[in-house]
């Protein structure tokens, strides 16, 4: 994959969770170069995020998500090195609409005619930007009034996945749009990926962490994998809560409540033979999962077949449980090791935290963190290739 796109990420404090974090790791996990930039901030300094979710009540509800951390400074942005623009949603964009720096650079951007993905709230900067007059967009449903009121030729979102491109704009109503919203932005900036035709299995649990979920199922729906997804006692349609492990300064990650994951496939009746490749969330559910034979089953049967398993963070400790990391070299998070040492793995060390490991069939991450080099190198045993 070929490192030869530069894009620009928007963002602000508590701009959406999912909406900033998966399109920044699948992005680099594809290939290209993401910077992160804040007005008022610089490299190093971080963002709050809020989990958005949708919970039966008559709008969305809004928790504390993961803290993120910016890696480009945005006073020292020049738009001439870049080849794309992101905006996430949230409530960020509220108040970004009305800074004046934002407001021009986006209007930049849209008289360069470089592609402009913006999703959910976001829409709320395009439109103060007089960059939707006479294009047709999506947003979520209450951003629409500010959209046509800004001349916009409104598409209602009639399910929350919607995307509509007009020229070099794609926009998208909510994050469960992600993976066409990624994929057309990845198609705008000349992208072209193969080798995309696979079916994968992940298997999840209660309270598995929220990132370690959302971000690789979504990045590979966007290269055009057929993605599912199942848990134990658990059907199609049911949800599982998950969990915000993030890094504050304490001795271990701290725990919030994350985002409820929706469930595509009966745990029961399942036929793993028919995937090629397995992905095992971290979080506190592997803790549990562990214990289950039929998951230890589903996964020595990946691993004697040699397929694809990728495992990140406490999902060793599934691997451990089912015995098959005798041989292997492994990493995982830093407190699952005796685990892996007890499992007769090799122990790995994670340095730095986003570092990844390939041992043949089987790819080991750390932490959330690393998700760029463990949604790539799956990709890698996949046969998946981004070009651009």
């Amino acid at each position: 994959m070929a490192n030869s796109r530069t894009v620009l990420i928007l963002c602000g404090d508590y701009m959406e969770d999912y909406e900033i974090m998966v399109p920044f790791q699948a992005l680099q996990a594809f290939g290209v170069s993401v910077h992160t930039v804040c007005p008022g901030k610089k490299a190093g300094d971080s963002c709050p995020t809020a989990v958005h979710d949708f919970c039966g009540h008559q709008t969305y509800s809004e928790s504390r998500g993961h803290n993120f951390t910016l890696n480009a400074t945005f006073d020292e942005v020049d738009l001439s090195k870049y080849d794309g623009l992101v905006i996430p949603g949230g409530r960020a964009p509220e108040y970004l609409a009305l800074t004046a720096s934002v407001v021009e650079l986006v209007k930049e951007f849209s008289r360069s005619g470089k592609p402009i993905a913006s999703i959910c709230h976001g829409q709320l900067i395009l439109a103060a930007a007089d960059t939707v007059n006479g294009r047709k967009c999506t947003a979520y449903a209450t951003v629409g009034p500010a959209l046509i009121a800004a001349g916009a030729k409104w598409v209602e979102p009639i399910t929350p996945d919607v995307c509509v491109v007009d020229g070099s704009l794609i926009t998208a109503a909510t994050y469960e749009g992600h993976p066409e919203f990624i994929q057309l932005f990845v198609k705008a900036l000349g992208g072209k990926i193969t080798g995309a035709n696979q079916r994968i299995l992940f298997l999840c649990g209660d309270y598995m962490e929220d990132y370690e979920v959302k971000v690789p199922f979504q990045s590979l729906q966007a290269l055009g994998c057929q993605v599912e997804a199942v848990c134990p006692e658990k059907k199609a349609g049911d949800r599982c809560p998950t969990a915000i492990h993030d890094f504050e300064g304490d001795q271990t990650y701290s725990e919030k409540p994350g985002h409820t994951f929706a469930l595509t496939t009966n745990f029961d009746g399942l036929v793993s033979s028919s995937y090629d490749a397995l992905v095992i969330p971290g979080g506190r559910a592997p803790e549990y999962l562990a214990l289950n034979e039929h998951v230890l089953n589903i996964v020595k049967e990946f691993m004697n077949s040699e397929k694809p398993v990728a495992s990140i963070c406490h999902g060793q400790q599934i691997l451990a449980a089912a015995g098959v990391l005798k041989g292997r070299k492994c990493t995982a998070y830093p407190a699952v090791k005796l685990n892996v040492v007890l499992g007769g793995g090799t122990w790995l060390e994670p340095d730095p935290i986003h570092r990844c490991f390939t041992d043949g069939n089987l790819v080991t991450g750390a932490a959330w963190p690393g998700h760029p080099e463990f949604v790539s190198q799956l990709m890698a045993l996949l046969g998946i290739q981004v070009s651009f």
